[in-house]
């Protein structure tokens, strides 16, 4: 972990990389005047040499706040033991001003969220209608089941804070204008907001330098682990504020080769005994035999096709009377079977006429 610590960043850099994103921003928002909201995200794009093996989440507190005054937040709460979900809103809402926390806009208990917005269309409008989502961490296992995937698909799951601490005011704050990195375990960038447009350079330039140095600290990877850092917007080119060293690739390729040794345990260390055994015969019969080694090996058996015998010829079993008789007979015999019947035909004719002439003798 300690040489995941040697990311240093030029502070000048990323001043003039900042000064430039801020004036093409500026630029931007007088063309597109006619929207009403300008305030646009700033946004850190890490790149690292390895795809990680976990996924992290990584919490950043920021120097200073990265959201607006103007952003809705909402807090989810548990429902209280023997109180209704108004009285639960009283409560917590007395709490919060007790506390100081001011920037909180709407508090809905778990019980409303269950019932109240139970349906699609009530939860995409609860989506819409906020710009952050915080929880009490009693109930923070509970939501996800009732929020949907639009939350974590537009990346407003709520954050969890311990609503019984001493110092809430200051979880919350740090909770609300810090900002959270999400390294996945499928690719090597990740992306957190730092800024927005309408701060000031130097203050943007303390919220990356705090931001860079805390996911460097956090990240559980081993070895050189940052490649490269852009500063970016939602609609702007990416601009390169940190680069890494090129030795550190070498560094990288050498832990790849030594991890496979680890790896391989029992099984390679047998397999080099075993290697090593052979090694020691065959140079103890090259000492006693000589050059008549090569000569004497075994002959390597030759693999010859085998011929697959031949099916055996189906047995014709006896004809029976009844296919005796249905059976045909040769050709020749039935010419001769024809002439035949053509005789016997003409001669009785022939007898039948004669018959009609002679005369009966009485």
């Amino acid at each position: 972990m300690a040489d995941n610590t040697e990311v240093v960043l030029d502070r000048t850099q990323v001043k003039k990389a900042v000064q430039a994103l801020q004036a093409f921003l500026k630029t931007k928002s007088t063309r597109d005047s006619l929207l009403l909201d300008d305030t646009q995200q700033i946004c850190l794009l890490f790149t690292l040499w390895k795809i990680p093996k976990e996924a992290q989440t990584i919490r950043i507190p920021l120097p200073h706040g990265q959201r607006p005054d103007t952003d809705e937040v909402c807090l989810f709460t548990r429902d209280e033991p023997n109180m209704t979900s108004e009285q639960t809103q009283r409560f917590y809402k007395r709490l919060l001003e007790e506390k100081g926390v001011k920037n909180i806009s709407e508090i809905i208990p778990y019980k409303v969220l269950k019932t109240e917005y139970k349906p699609y269309e009530a939860k995409r409008r609860l989506l819409g209608n906020f710009d952050f989502f915080l929880s009490d961490d009693r109930v923070r296992r509970l939501l996800p089941s009732h929020l949907g995937k639009h939350f974590y698909q537009r990346k407003k799951e709520p954050l969890s804070v311990n609503l019984q601490s001493k110092h809430l005011a200051r979880d919350i704050q740090r909770v609300v204008q810090g900002t959270s990195l999400k390294v996945t375990n499928k690719g090597c960038c990740c992306m957190a907001r730092v800024a927005h447009s309408n701060m000031t350079a130097d203050e943007v330039t303390d919220n990356i330098e705090a931001a860079v140095q805390t996911v460097v600290a956090k990240l559980r990877m081993k070895g050189p682990v940052m490649k490269l850092i852009h500063l970016k917007s939602q609609t702007s080119v990416a601009l390169p504020i940190y680069t890494s060293d090129l030795s550190n690739l070498s560094v990288m390729e050498e832990a790849d080769e030594q991890t496979p040794k680890k790896k391989g345990g029992a099984a390679t260390k047998k397999g080099k005994k075993k290697q090593s055994e052979d090694a020691k015969q065959t140079d103890t019969t090259a000492e006693g035999k000589g050059e008549e080694v090569g000569e004497e090996e075994e002959e390597i058996p030759q693999l010859v096709p085998m011929e697959t015998p031949n099916k055996k010829p189906k047995l014709e079993k006896p004809l029976k009377k009844k296919q005796l008789e249905k059976a045909p007979k040769p050709a020749a015999v039935k010419k001769g079977t024809k002439s035949q019947s053509k005789l016997t035909k003409k001669a009785g004719k022939t007898e039948s006429k004669v018959k009609r002439k002679v005369p009966k003798v009485k």
